[in-house]
């Protein structure tokens, strides 16, 4: 067969390929070049240059397989693959050493100033005062997410004498033990107590804008950030008027809002270490994306089962399953959401009426997928869910019952939260494939999901509802759908809104005050 290597690619990737099949290497191609030319391959490979998109793959009509030569996938349209029935796959632990081992090394430079002492000296300035540094044994390291690539820096800087602290809201506290991590509730007293504090989240609506000005403001003045993870995530701005005012020490950053960055408020300042998105930047990384890439691309087209497919979802499913895959992925995300102090350990899924006589297990899948892609900073997929919510000591409990007494089929999925508290949500979907939430903190309700969602938890008494829609009105977001479920006459309330637009945290928490809330999510769920 035929593949069509359209990015540089390790040789060692290219020698992995071609002892199987005909590889054209071609980089650089435009568009319409590559229009041109896909009909002719069974697979391509990609890095970040070449996108692969629904026209793309249009035109690739043998086309079988794509594969991206590291982990993100945005330059690809897994989507229209999906359709077409061609394998998306990547290479997502290609990188995770070196990854770790770069924050590790900003860490060190950071806290001993070796960037600038480095300058000043081959400038012929013998600087030795002014780069004093500090050491790192007895120091306590914040990590801002424990997946794989922290877990390892962590696991790096305890060997250097540092205390371990730790937000993941979906690590089991026992796991987090067992890595000699303490893991605390939230963000902010990570940032409060680090020493050093160093990113490892995925970029996503509710990351995106989280370090910011008032946050910086919680950290020690002589603490340190890192950020080897995803641009975004820092606003740059206030980080570079925090080091300017001096209200942290210092700070590393190795990725950028936008890329490749020429321009940044951060670049020029004496305490801060600033490089081009290095993270994967190493021999070893390189060809360990393409020799993993190439060895998942000879797998698919010799019909063999992708360990980093994307788009598999585990063989034929039962059509009365297929109409709850969505549901069960938005259930798992909404768990999430409302589960603010994390989980403890177990997650139950529960299949009721119908869908208890399917093989329910791509259902638990979706949930499992759900759950993660919100806390995992690479792709989560059908092939690898299973599998990190292993690594974060996550035990999924399945249970089928026949018997449904409201509805044809209710999926539902409860969560065990750090307080000891069961958080329990809940769906249906009705004919015509409408999806319902009737569950949501353990309490009946009944709407319909949509992209932008609030929900709000307070003491049931008169005057709320309009508390709700001035705070929204005031803040030009509109409601599009309202509904409140309780326990009973003066007890605890659920209010669960559909939204046009996203909800500022500003915004929610203005209600929150308003309405004397216990508690108030938002939520990008679908």
């Amino acid at each position: 067969m035929r593949i069509l290597v359209a990015d540089p690619l390790a040789d060692a990737g290219v020698a992995a390929l071609a002892a199987e099949h005909d590889v054209d290497v071609q980089t650089g191609l435009s568009k319409e070049e590559l229009l041109g030319i896909a009909g002719a391959y069974h697979g391509i490979v990609v890095r970040s240059q070449t996108t692969i998109d629904a026209d793309v793959i249009a035109a690739a009509r043998q086309l079988r397989v794509v594969a991206r030569a590291g982990v993100g996938l945005d330059n690809v349209d897994v989507d229209a693959a999906t359709k077409s029935g061609v394998i998306v796959c990547n290479a997502p632990q290609s990188n995770i050493i070196s990854a770790a081992e770069h924050t590790v090394a900003l860490i060190l430079a950071l806290a001993r100033n070796i960037p600038q002492a480095h300058s000043a000296l081959t400038d012929g300035r013998w600087e030795r005062k002014q780069w004093t540094g500090t050491e790192l044994h007895d120091k306590t390291l914040g990590v801002l997410g424990l997946g794989r690539i922290g877990t390892l820096v962590a696991q790096r800087c305890h060997a250097l004498g540092m205390r371990l602290l730790a937000y993941d809201p979906f690590v089991a506290p026992e796991r987090a033990a067992r890595l000699g991590v303490e893991l605390v509730p939230t963000v902010d007293e990570v940032l409060a107590r680090g020493d050093v504090v160093t990113i490892h989240l995925p970029k996503t609506p509710e990351t995106l804008g989280l370090i910011d000005a008032e946050r910086l403001k919680l950290m020690k003045p002589t603490a340190r950030l890192i950020n080897v993870a995803r641009g975004g995530i820092v606003v740059e701005e206030d980080l570079a008027e925090a080091l300017r005012a001096g209200v942290i020490a210092g700070a590393a950053v190795d990725v950028f809002a936008a890329e490749p960055a020429t321009a940044s408020p951060l670049f020029g300042l004496p305490n801060a270490i600033v490089t081009p998105h290095l993270g994967a930047s190493t021999e070893e990384a390189q060809d360990k994306a393409g020799t993993q890439v190439a060895d998942f691309v000879n797998l698919a087209l010799r019909g063999e089962f992708v360990p980093s497919a994307v788009n598999v979802q585990g063989g034929p499913i039962d059509d009365r399953l297929k109409p709850y895959l969505p549901l069960g992925e938005e259930l798992g995300r909404l768990l999430t959401a409302l589960a603010s102090m994390g989980l403890s350990g177990e997650v139950t899924v529960e299949y009721l009426g119908d869908i208890a006589e399917a093989d329910g297990r791509t259902l638990g899948l979706s949930v499992l997928k759900g759950l993660l892609s919100t806390v995992c900073s690479e792709p989560v997929t059908f092939v690898n869910a299973p599998l990190l919510a292993e690594e974060r000591g996550l035990n999924v409990r399945e249970i089928s019952d026949p018997h449904s007494e409201d509805y044809v089929s209710v999926l539902r999925v409860t969560g065990m939260g750090r307080d000891g508290r069961p958080i329990r949500v809940a769906g249906t979907v009705l004919p015509g494939d409408r999806e319902r939430l009737i569950e949501v903190w353990n309490t009946p309700v009944d709407v319909e999901p949509t992209k932008h969602m609030a929900f709000f938890r307070y003491e049931d008494r008169p005057g709320i509802i309009g508390a709700v829609g001035t705070g929204f009105g005031e803040a030009g977001v509109n409601i599009a759908a309202a509904q409140v479920g309780r326990s009973g006459v003066g007890g605890e309330a659920i209010m669960a809104l559909s939204l046009d637009s996203a909800v500022p945290d500003e915004v929610l928490n203005d209600i929150v005050a308003r309405i004397g809330a216990t508690e108030g999510r938002s939520i990008v769920l679908v």
